[in-house]
Protein backbone atom coordinates (compact mmCIF):
# COMPACT_ATOMS: atom_id res chain seq x y z
CA UNK A 1 0.00 0.00 0.00
CA UNK A 2 1.59 3.59 -0.65
CA UNK A 3 1.12 6.52 1.70
CA UNK A 4 0.54 10.02 0.11
CA UNK A 5 2.71 12.67 2.07
CA UNK A 6 -0.08 15.33 3.10
CA UNK A 7 1.00 18.72 2.98
CA UNK A 8 2.79 19.65 5.49
CA UNK A 9 4.78 16.62 6.43
CA UNK A 10 7.49 16.92 4.21
CA UNK A 11 11.52 17.14 5.66
CA UNK A 12 11.55 20.22 6.44
CA UNK A 13 8.45 20.28 8.55
CA UNK A 14 9.08 16.73 10.22
CA UNK A 15 12.43 18.16 11.48
CA UNK A 16 10.84 21.20 12.47
CA UNK A 17 8.04 19.56 14.54
CA UNK A 18 10.47 16.70 15.99
CA UNK A 19 13.04 19.09 17.42
CA UNK A 20 10.44 21.49 18.77
CA UNK A 21 9.07 17.82 20.48
CA UNK A 22 12.67 17.40 21.90
CA UNK A 23 13.45 21.04 23.19
CA UNK A 24 10.09 21.03 25.01
CA UNK A 25 11.06 17.94 26.27
CA UNK A 26 14.05 19.18 27.16
CA UNK A 27 13.05 22.60 29.12
CA UNK A 28 10.98 20.14 31.28
CA UNK A 29 13.76 17.66 32.13
CA UNK A 30 15.15 19.79 35.21
CA UNK A 31 17.55 16.59 35.81
CA UNK A 32 19.24 16.77 32.19
CA UNK A 33 20.01 20.78 32.59
CA UNK A 34 21.25 19.87 36.05
CA UNK A 35 23.51 17.64 34.58
CA UNK A 36 24.30 19.80 31.46
CA UNK A 37 25.34 22.93 33.22
CA UNK A 38 25.66 22.54 36.79
CA UNK A 39 27.83 19.47 37.57
CA UNK A 40 30.32 21.23 34.62
CA UNK A 41 30.14 24.32 36.72
CA UNK A 42 31.13 22.48 39.94
CA UNK A 43 33.88 20.67 38.51
CA UNK A 44 35.22 23.47 37.36
CA UNK A 45 35.23 25.52 40.83
CA UNK A 46 35.96 21.95 42.40
CA UNK A 47 39.40 21.33 40.05
CA UNK A 48 40.02 25.41 40.05
CA UNK A 49 39.78 26.01 43.62
CA UNK A 50 40.38 23.11 45.69
CA UNK A 51 42.93 21.11 43.22
CA UNK A 52 44.50 23.69 41.30
CA UNK A 53 47.37 24.91 43.90
CA UNK A 54 48.49 21.30 44.66
CA UNK A 55 48.16 20.12 40.81
CA UNK A 56 49.69 23.85 39.19
CA UNK A 57 50.92 25.64 42.65
CA UNK A 58 52.26 28.27 40.57
CA UNK A 59 49.26 29.00 38.99
CA UNK A 60 47.53 29.51 36.12
CA UNK A 61 45.61 26.07 36.36
CA UNK A 62 42.52 27.41 34.95
CA UNK A 63 43.78 28.63 32.28
CA UNK A 64 44.75 24.53 31.71
CA UNK A 65 41.58 23.29 32.47
CA UNK A 66 39.02 25.45 31.33
CA UNK A 67 39.42 23.69 27.72
CA UNK A 68 38.81 20.85 29.28
CA UNK A 69 35.82 21.28 31.24
CA UNK A 70 34.30 22.45 28.33
CA UNK A 71 35.00 19.58 26.30
CA UNK A 72 33.06 17.28 29.50
CA UNK A 73 29.96 20.17 29.43
CA UNK A 74 29.37 19.13 26.27
CA UNK A 75 30.06 14.88 26.72
CA UNK A 76 27.52 15.50 30.05
CA UNK A 77 24.63 17.36 27.95
CA UNK A 78 24.87 14.70 25.16
CA UNK A 79 24.30 11.70 27.60
CA UNK A 80 20.53 12.51 28.38
CA UNK A 81 19.84 11.49 24.26
CA UNK A 82 20.29 7.81 25.15
CA UNK A 83 17.56 7.32 27.35
CA UNK A 84 15.35 9.81 25.16
CA UNK A 85 15.57 7.79 22.13
CA UNK A 86 15.60 4.71 23.84
CA UNK A 87 11.98 5.89 25.38
CA UNK A 88 10.96 6.32 21.97
CA UNK A 89 11.70 3.08 20.82
CA UNK A 90 10.58 1.16 24.08
CA UNK A 91 7.45 2.75 25.00
CA UNK A 92 5.71 2.48 21.89
CA UNK A 93 6.01 6.15 20.32
CA UNK A 94 8.32 5.09 17.49
CA UNK A 95 5.46 3.10 16.67
CA UNK A 96 3.02 5.77 16.48
CA UNK A 97 5.24 7.75 14.27
CA UNK A 98 5.58 5.07 11.94
CA UNK A 99 2.00 4.94 11.30
CA UNK A 100 1.95 8.56 11.00
CA UNK A 101 2.07 9.78 7.17
CA UNK A 102 5.59 11.28 8.23
CA UNK A 103 9.11 9.67 7.81
CA UNK A 104 9.41 8.23 11.95
CA UNK A 105 13.56 8.53 11.26
CA UNK A 106 12.75 12.37 11.57
CA UNK A 107 12.45 11.56 15.05
CA UNK A 108 15.95 11.21 15.76
CA UNK A 109 16.76 14.04 13.47
CA UNK A 110 14.98 15.80 16.20
CA UNK A 111 16.56 14.45 19.12
CA UNK A 112 19.91 14.96 17.63
CA UNK A 113 19.31 19.04 16.85
CA UNK A 114 17.92 19.76 19.94
CA UNK A 115 20.97 18.15 21.89
CA UNK A 116 23.53 19.85 19.87
CA UNK A 117 21.29 23.21 20.63
CA UNK A 118 20.86 22.57 24.28
CA UNK A 119 25.07 21.40 24.44
CA UNK A 120 25.83 24.89 22.68
CA UNK A 121 23.94 26.92 25.27
CA UNK A 122 25.22 24.78 27.86
CA UNK A 123 29.00 25.23 26.65
CA UNK A 124 28.28 28.47 26.55
CA UNK A 125 27.27 29.20 30.02
CA UNK A 126 30.03 27.08 31.17
CA UNK A 127 33.17 29.28 29.37
CA UNK A 128 31.44 32.40 31.01
CA UNK A 129 31.50 30.71 34.57
CA UNK A 130 35.36 30.26 33.44
CA UNK A 131 36.10 33.61 32.41
CA UNK A 132 34.76 35.05 35.60
CA UNK A 133 36.96 32.66 37.76
CA UNK A 134 39.72 33.80 35.86
CA UNK A 135 40.22 32.19 32.45
CA UNK A 136 41.91 34.43 30.00
CA UNK A 137 41.85 33.54 26.38
CA UNK A 138 44.27 35.21 23.71
CA UNK A 139 42.60 33.81 20.66
CA UNK A 140 42.11 36.09 18.11
CA UNK A 141 38.50 35.79 15.67
CA UNK A 142 40.12 33.31 13.57
CA UNK A 143 41.00 30.95 16.16
CA UNK A 144 38.00 31.51 18.49
CA UNK A 145 35.84 30.28 15.10
CA UNK A 146 38.42 26.98 14.36
CA UNK A 147 37.50 26.45 18.70
CA UNK A 148 34.31 26.63 18.41
CA UNK A 149 34.09 24.46 15.10
CA UNK A 150 35.47 22.09 17.15
CA UNK A 151 33.62 22.22 19.64
CA UNK A 152 30.17 21.79 17.23
CA UNK A 153 31.72 18.77 15.97
CA UNK A 154 32.54 17.29 18.71
CA UNK A 155 29.44 17.86 20.40
CA UNK A 156 26.99 16.32 17.10
CA UNK A 157 29.64 13.38 17.01
CA UNK A 158 29.41 12.44 21.04
CA UNK A 159 25.68 12.98 20.03
CA UNK A 160 24.86 11.03 17.57
CA UNK A 161 27.15 8.24 19.35
CA UNK A 162 24.75 8.50 22.66
CA UNK A 163 21.47 8.35 20.37
CA UNK A 164 22.79 5.14 18.99
CA UNK A 165 23.33 3.43 22.34
CA UNK A 166 19.22 4.43 22.71
CA UNK A 167 18.99 2.26 19.56
CA UNK A 168 20.84 -0.34 21.33
CA UNK A 169 20.19 -0.73 24.81
CA UNK A 170 17.37 -2.81 25.54
CA UNK A 171 15.87 -0.31 28.67
CA UNK A 172 16.25 3.52 29.26
CA UNK A 173 18.06 2.42 32.61
CA UNK A 174 21.17 0.27 30.33
CA UNK A 175 21.22 3.67 27.88
CA UNK A 176 21.83 5.89 30.62
CA UNK A 177 24.51 3.14 32.20
CA UNK A 178 26.26 2.27 28.82
CA UNK A 179 26.32 6.56 28.42
CA UNK A 180 27.55 7.03 31.37
CA UNK A 181 31.15 5.39 30.68
CA UNK A 182 31.87 7.61 27.98
CA UNK A 183 31.63 10.32 30.40
CA UNK A 184 34.88 9.03 32.05
CA UNK A 185 36.82 9.86 28.73
CA UNK A 186 38.06 13.29 29.62
CA UNK A 187 39.52 11.89 32.94
CA UNK A 188 41.64 9.55 31.04
CA UNK A 189 43.11 12.65 28.79
CA UNK A 190 45.17 15.49 29.12
CA UNK A 191 41.69 17.55 29.88
CA UNK A 192 42.72 17.88 33.92
CA UNK A 193 46.37 17.23 33.87
CA UNK A 194 49.42 17.17 31.21
CA UNK A 195 49.65 14.23 29.51
CA UNK A 196 53.29 13.42 30.48
CA UNK A 197 52.13 13.37 34.63
CA UNK A 198 49.76 10.02 33.98
CA UNK A 199 51.40 6.43 34.61
CA UNK A 200 53.63 5.46 31.65
CA UNK A 201 51.37 2.41 31.22
CA UNK A 202 48.10 4.87 30.59
CA UNK A 203 49.72 7.80 28.61
CA UNK A 204 49.46 6.09 24.68
CA UNK A 205 46.18 4.91 26.09
CA UNK A 206 45.22 8.72 26.74
CA UNK A 207 47.24 9.99 23.61
CA UNK A 208 45.44 7.61 21.45
CA UNK A 209 41.54 8.58 22.58
CA UNK A 210 39.55 11.49 20.88
CA UNK A 211 39.44 13.34 23.94
CA UNK A 212 42.87 14.34 23.87
CA UNK A 213 43.83 15.58 20.63
CA UNK A 214 40.18 18.08 21.08
CA UNK A 215 41.52 19.41 24.47
CA UNK A 216 44.94 20.42 23.02
CA UNK A 217 43.62 21.76 20.27
CA UNK A 218 41.07 23.75 21.60
CA UNK A 219 43.14 24.59 24.69
CA UNK A 220 46.03 25.77 21.92
CA UNK A 221 43.48 27.95 19.87
CA UNK A 222 41.95 29.63 23.10
CA UNK A 223 45.44 30.28 24.56
CA UNK A 224 47.33 31.29 21.13
CA UNK A 225 49.29 28.39 20.82
CA UNK A 226 49.65 26.05 17.85
CA UNK A 227 47.16 23.07 17.66
CA UNK A 228 49.59 21.68 14.92
CA UNK A 229 48.32 18.19 13.84
CA UNK A 230 46.05 18.19 17.06
CA UNK A 231 42.81 19.68 15.58
CA UNK A 232 42.85 17.37 12.42
CA UNK A 233 42.89 14.20 14.75
CA UNK A 234 40.26 15.76 16.36
CA UNK A 235 38.27 16.36 13.26
CA UNK A 236 39.52 12.63 11.86
CA UNK A 237 37.59 11.27 15.37
CA UNK A 238 34.69 13.43 15.01
CA UNK A 239 34.00 12.19 11.66
CA UNK A 240 34.75 8.58 12.54
CA UNK A 241 32.27 8.84 15.78
CA UNK A 242 29.69 10.43 13.48
CA UNK A 243 30.24 7.65 10.73
CA UNK A 244 29.94 4.91 13.23
CA UNK A 245 27.31 6.68 15.22
CA UNK A 246 24.54 6.98 12.29
CA UNK A 247 25.78 3.09 10.07
CA UNK A 248 24.44 1.90 13.90
CA UNK A 249 21.53 4.13 14.11
CA UNK A 250 20.70 2.86 10.33
CA UNK A 251 21.00 -0.64 11.25
CA UNK A 252 18.83 -1.06 14.33
CA UNK A 253 16.18 1.42 13.36
CA UNK A 254 12.70 -0.41 13.33
CA UNK A 255 11.69 -1.24 10.26
CA UNK A 256 8.29 -3.19 9.03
Amino acid sequence: MTITMHRGSGPITTSRVFVGRSLRHSMRDGEGWLLAIVLPVMLMLLFTTVFGGAIAPGGGYVDFVVPGIIVLCSGFGAASVAVSVNRDITGGAMQRFRSLPITAAYCLVGHVTASVLRNLVATSLVLGVGLLVGFRPSAGPAEWLIALTLVLAWILAITVVFAAIGMLASTPEAANGYGFALLFLPYISSAFVPLETLPAWLQPIAAAQPVTPLTEAIRSLLLGGDPGAHAWFALAWCAGLIAAGATLVAWRFPRG
